[in-house]
């Protein structure tokens, strides 16, 4: 459905930061490394939404570019055409099929969410609960469990592989897990400088929330 490509804003903003590192630390110290290095990257990416009895009730796949802080590009290319760009400052949601632009301002999306994991900040500890979680599938995990019971995700799971961040796993309070692996992810690329902004398309209605 297009609700579930459209999923909650901070997901999407949870993954505008993305780092490879060196493949035999532990997770944690990892995503550390991770805080540190960063400035920006672009990949494509594919995911799967499943619902609280497993069942796959979603799949999408596109591409996405981001450098610090804040900016990001996060493009869906099927099965729903849709565009998320943030500027700094705001959050526009493009959905072509509606010609609709909603807008909101960052805090909005990014306070008390995963996104707090990977915007930079020094201050992790104080929202998060973070812990290696050891090795599945190929992939070191590390475990992020939010420590406000307002938070909209239970948990936030990272993988990380030899090309860095491979995966992310984000399970919610109702049970729904949103799965999202990345492709040809490319470190700390020079980025054009319009590549962040957005401007609304002739004749499409902006929402401001």
């Amino acid at each position: 459905s297009r609700e579930a490509v459209l999923l909650n804003l901070s997901v999407i903003i949870s993954i505008f930061m993305l780092c490879p590192f060196d493949v035999h630390a532990a997770a944690q110290e990892r995503f550390l490394q991770f805080i540190n290095t960063t400035q920006s990257a672009r990949a494509g990416f594919e995911q799967k939404v499943f619902d609280r009895a497993g069942k796959l009730v979603q799949e999408s796949k596109g591409t996405l570019a981001f450098s610090r802080p804040g900016r990001f590009r996060w493009i869906y290319e099927k099965p729903f055409a849709q565009t998320i760009v943030g500027d700094g400052a705001r959050v526009w949601v493009y959905d072509p099929d509606l010609q609709q632009v909603t807008v909101k301002r960052v805090g909005q999306v990014i306070t008390s969410t995963p996104a707090a994991l990977l915007a930079g900040s020094n201050d992790i500890d104080r929202s998060f609960n973070l812990s290696s979680i050891g090795n599945q599938e190929g992939l070191d995990w590390l475990e992020a469990v939010p420590k406000s019971k307002e938070n909209a995700f239970e948990r936030v799971r990272l993988g990380f592989g030899k090309s860095g961040l491979e995966a992310m796993e984000l399970r919610d309070a109702f049970g729904q897990v949103t799965i999202i692996k990345f492709a040809g992810l490319e470190t700390n690329p020079k980025l054009p400088a319009d590549a962040f902004r957005f401007t609304p398309p002739k004749g499409a209605d902006v929402i401001t929330e």
